[in-house]
């Protein structure tokens, strides 16, 4: 049958599920269904960045953000642990510095064992995988176009949108030719020596913190403010930690071309930026730029218009209702590409997991995008759950909050004597609800270890009361909060 002049709706299906992305929530949600037994396909595919950077199965979160962030991150703080252990005792005497090569194979190893688990573990539950771009022909049929060009038609009786994000560029000249983006960083065959980080994001702000760790000269190119959307103030004290630990900031400038004045890896490319509050040009060499000014949902080239599939035009994002249904009942979506959602991997995967249990299994249980934790690898590390401080005064009005602060300084940098009153700790509590705690931010060694423990207190909740009654272990950074 005809529908809407759109192809017809076939009579049966080759699947009972196929999943558009294989990155967490997509992997996440067609293993889930493979448990009842259902028959799933998982399309993934990678568009090659400017630069030509690709990668296998897992999604941004495995190959070019989480893991490799994290462990990037690791190095430079294995940098510092190696000065301050000369406080402890240690003496070597050899030159120590470090190789970006030995550092970007090892990571990139890793990553690849986890490309072929993934791979193993769909095919261990009899999951169809391949490595094809997806994209929707009309009712319940996709297309499915491999490396070759091959293209393939498919049919689901169900579909979940799971293509996550991509990072954004500038639209401006010489941006894609020259610059490179978090897509590109974690594999990148050479030391990228002084760079020019665009952004304030978190990833603008954690790339900028490991490279700095790992001593190169790094600058950071601000058109506003720091990390958008969290708290203002621990977002300005890693600002301030980061400028004191060697990192350059360059506020209220915005990059208007890019060109190339010598060849290498690196080379050298001349930055041309305008000031955002006046006419200032400013002109300044570095060998490499990366830009962190946002990411783009992978939505509007797979084919959503053929089935009618409503987007946010402005953004690209997908509206959806609190069981990850879109406007067209047989297609789901999860992850980054949800609107008024968050992106975190984790909140991919609990939304996938869930969204197939309330499809096979019967359940009725919805995720729950409230009260999430998340942490901000940077040099001074930043772990948040619930309001930041300006969200909850616009929510339940100043009057009606108390905030508790501490700054603290871990046992671990007494001996070398290092950033001392740098870490700090506040809760946000609603004084009308018995003082319950709405806001958690910690700035510390191992914050997303010390956050997850008071999330799930939090998700019970949690009232400041009850957490001046909890005996704190000794000696450590979350016995403060």
């Amino acid at each position: 049958m005809e529908v809407n002049g759109f192809m017809p709706v076939p009579d049966s299906y080759d699947y009972d599920l196929i999943v558009i992305g294989g990155g967490s929530g997509g992997l996440a949600a067609a293993k889930e269904a493979a448990k009842y037994e259902k028959k799933v396909m998982v399309l993934d595919f990678v568009m090659p960045t400017p630069q030509g950077s690709s990668w296998g199965l897992g999604g941004t979160c495995v190959n070019v953000g989480c893991i490799p962030k994290k462990l990037m991150h690791q190095a430079a703080l294995l940098g510092q642990a190696l000065q301050d252990s000369r406080k402890f005792g240690w003496q070597f005497t050899e030159e120590v510095k470090h190789n970006w090569m030995t550092m970007t194979e090892s990571v990139q190893n890793y990553i690849g064992s986890l490309n072929w688990g993934y791979r193993v573990a769909l095919r261990d539950k009899k999951v169809t995988y391949e490595n094809a771009y997806g994209e929707f022909v009309g009712p319940h049929t996709i297309k499915a176009t491999n490396k070759k060009g091959v293209e393939k038609l498919y049919t689901a009786e169900t579909f979940i949108i799971a293509t996550g994000e991509r990072p954004r560029y500038l639209g401006i000249p010489g941006d894609k030719e020259y610059c490179i983006t978090s897509d590109d960083l974690f594999s990148l065959p050479y030391c990228p020596g002084r760079t020019l980080v665009v952004g304030a994001s978190y990833v603008a702000l954690e790339c900028a913190g490991f490279l700095a760790g790992l001593g190169l000269d790094v600058t950071v190119m601000v058109r506003s403010i720091l990390l958008r959307g969290f708290d203002q103030d621990m977002a300005n004290r890693i600002g301030e930690y980061m400028k004191e630990h060697g990192v350059n900031f360059i506020r209220e400038f915005v990059p208007i071309k890019v060109e190339r004045v010598e060849e290498g890896t690196p080379g050298i490319l001349k930055v041309t930026a305008k000031s955002t509050t006046g006419d200032q040009i400013i002109e300044v060499e570095y060998n490499t730029m990366l830009l962190a000014v946002g990411r783009d949902p992978c939505t509007r080239k797979i084919g959503l218009d053929k089935v009618g599939v409503n987007i946010n035009e402005r953004t690209g994002k997908i509206p959806v209702n609190n069981e990850e249904q879109t406007n067209v009942p047989y297609i789901y979506a999860v992850g980054d590409i949800l609107q008024d959602k968050l992106e975190l991997t984790p909140v991919a995967i609990q939304a996938g997991r869930l969204l197939v249990q309330r499809l096979y299994a019967g359940t009725t249980t919805k995720c729950d995008y409230v009260n999430v934790p998340t942490t901000v690898f940077t040099p001074l590390e930043y772990g948040a759950c619930g309001y930041s401080e300006e969200t909850a005064v616009e929510k339940f009005g100043e009057e009606n909050i108390e905030v508790y602060h501490s700054h603290f300084w871990p046992l671990e940098w007494t001996v070398p004597s290092r950033d001392n009153n740098k870490c700090y700790a506040k809760i946000i509590c609603n004084t009308q609800d018995n003082e319950r705690v709405i806001g958690f931010h910690v700035l510390g060694p191992n914050a997303g270890e010390v956050t997850q423990g008071f999330a799930a207190a939090i998700k019970c909740g949690l009232t400041k009361e009850q957490l001046d009654s909890t005996v704190g272990i000794h000696p450590i950074c979350a016995e403060v909060v």
